[in-house]
């Protein structure tokens, strides 16, 4: 995946631009992470330009927000076990401290990760993690990416 998209990812979302779009929820955008060294990672990115952080929403917005966040972390889940049987749990994250909008990480966690790290934040995972381009978001998770989009359609049809 090469593009400007990377540099707006919430404008091409809304063009329709972002191919790492699972699905349009309430409060935004479910997309497939660009990184897969823990496969499923997904994120949650808010629906409108120039939201910075969860306060800069209006009451019913952050909790629509907050309420799309439980349902793609539960996609996910619900994806990760059934492809996985080392699936342990997800860890819902809302940070900020790097891209300047509002998005949430939904990380999917396995029993076959690491000792050292498999109890402790994702982001003690070694740099090269997030860079090797055996992780790389590609066709080979388009499995992945189906299972989590038709999980997030299963999941809005019983709302």
């Amino acid at each position: 995946m090469t593009g400007d998209w990377r540099m707006d990812r919430i404008g091409a979302a809304l063009r329709g631009e972002n191919p790492t779009v699972l699905r349009r929820l309430e409060s935004g955008f479910a997309v497939i992470g660009d990184v897969q060294f823990l496969p499923g990672y997904s994120v949650l990115l808010v629906g409108e330009s120039g939201v910075q952080r969860l306060s800069d929403l209006p009451k019913a917005k952050r909790l629509a927000f907050l309420s799309d966040m439980d349902q793609l972390g539960e996609a996910v889940e619900r994806a990760c076990r059934r492809l996985d049987p080392d699936f342990r749990r997800v860890n819902l994250e809302i940070l900020g401290n790097t891209d300047p909008f509002l998005h949430a990480h939904v990380w999917p966690r396995f029993e076959w990760e690491p000792a050292e790290l498999v109890g402790k934040p994702v982001w003690l995972y070694p740099h090269e993690r997030w860079s090797d381009e055996r992780f790389r978001l590609g066709p080979q998770h388009d499995v992945l990416r189906d299972a989590i989009s038709s999980e997030l359609d299963r999941l809005r049809s019983t709302v």
